[in-house]
């Protein structure tokens, strides 16, 4: 139940501390573990670093403990230490032999190299989703008893017989699995010393001042490569920090163009404004100076009506005439209304006037509509005349529907 427990807490975690597995084999993961320490309760399920090849650290789960095995009709505990992989179970474990301070790695071994990676049939022909760690156990049990990979250092035996026992008579069968205290560098599927260790592989036992060195070797390893990851975390924490200040900047900078850019627009609707304004100023200056006289003119005797009024050119006065037409043909038609409700006019002829009278309006109108069409365009061609002349450009004119 505890390790049910374990599993579900952490394959459940969210965030940063999440383990690294996809989403749809989690429970496939749980499975896989529970069964496991269901049928190999020495092998205990737990969380910890594996570092890649390439220096990356990642937390991953794993089963660390004993598988028994059967040799020479005795049975031997075998430690071992199964990485599921980011990938897994998709993709097969990692599998390492964990021999103690008192066992050395068999050299040469079909199925373990001397780094302690375990390399079997089963492992090479992983098939998803069918294949599971319980029938991986079981072929490693069978594997090791027929060639057990570990042997013990307690008598030192320089030509090993083809019987040599794996372990001393104090390995009995129900021998219990001691975990080393110096764990040996398990996160590298290659051993660093392999080539060095390779020497030794005519002999099956080693001296017990080379292992004592050895030793030493690995912890010095452990210490440093630990303060290596240490380092990669604090350099990775500061970039992590730089990126977020980068990514602060970079959006003040948008904010800023942005701003600038609509400061730019505003300026030069501004700047338009300014021009029209001067335009019409210089136009109600011209228009003063030349109707001053005739305003002193208007103050010194009676004005005319149709005086007071005068046309700047042809359009103007060609639209003054329609305009008055149309108003004139309005009051017409509404006498002829009046008088037609009080009886003056006879219905008949009330409708043929009003059919001539709204003729004759239509053309006025016409003609008017396209008088002020032409006035439109000339007023535009002006306009535009006016902005060159202000050193303004003739494009920033608003178009004018005809």
């Amino acid at each position: 139940m505890e390790t049910q427990q374990f599993l579900s807490s952490v394959l459940s975690q969210r965030g940063p501390s999440a383990l690294p597995y996809s989403e749809d084999t989690k429970w496939l993961i749980r499975q896989h573990l529970v069964s496991l320490t269901s049928a190999y309760p020495s092998l205990e399920p737990k969380t910890a670093t594996f570092t890649h090849n390439d220096g990356r650290s990642v937390n991953l789960l794993q089963a660390e403990g004993t598988v028994p095995v059967s040799f020479q009709s005795v049975t031997y505990n075998i430690p071992i230490i199964v990485w599921l992989m980011e990938s897994y179970p998709r993709h097969a474990p990692c599998v390492y032999v964990n021999p103690t301070r008192d066992m050395i790695i068999k050299r040469p071994h079909p199925h373990v190299n001397p780094s302690g990676l375990v390399s079997i049939p089963y492992l090479q022909n992983w098939i998803y989703p069918s294949s599971n760690l319980v029938d991986l156990a079981r072929n490693l049990s069978l594997h090791f008893g027929r060639d057990p990979p570990l042997y013990s250092q307690r008598r030192p035996n320089p030509n090993p017989s083809p019987n040599f026992n794996p372990y001393t008579p104090t390995h009995a069968p129900t021998a219990a699995y001691t975990r080393p205290a110096i764990p040996p560098p398990r996160s590298y599927p290659a051993s660093p010393y392999g080539a060095a260790a390779a020497t030794a592989a005519a002999v099956q036992t080693e001296d017990p001042s080379e292992v004592f060195k050895r030793n030493a070797v690995n912890k010095l390893v452990e210490a440093v490569h630990g303060e290596v990851v240490s380092m990669r975390k604090a350099r990775e924490a500061e970039m992590e920090g730089m990126f977020n200040a980068q990514a602060v900047l970079r959006h003040r900078e948008d904010q800023l163009r942005k701003a600038v850019k609509e400061m730019h627009d505003e300026k030069e609707g501004l700047e338009q404004q300014l021009q029209m304004v001067l335009m019409n100023a210089d136009i109600l200056e011209a228009w003063l100076r030349e109707n001053e006289a005739k305003v002193r003119s208007f103050g010194e005797s009676d004005v005319d009506v149709d005086d007071a009024f005068e046309c700047m050119d042809a359009l103007s006065k060609q639209m003054m005439d329609c305009t008055a037409a149309d108003l004139a043909i309005e009051d017409v038609v509404y006498a002829l209304d009046k008088a037609a409700q009080e009886g003056a006019v006879p219905f008949d002829q009330y409708l043929r006037n009003v059919r001539l009278l709204s003729r004759e309006q239509f053309f006025h109108r016409a003609t008017a509509s396209k008088v002020r069409a032409a006035q439109m365009q000339s007023q535009v061609a002006n306009m535009a005349a006016r902005i060159s002349h202000y050193g303004g450009e003739p494009d920033a004119l608003p178009r004018v529907r005809a």
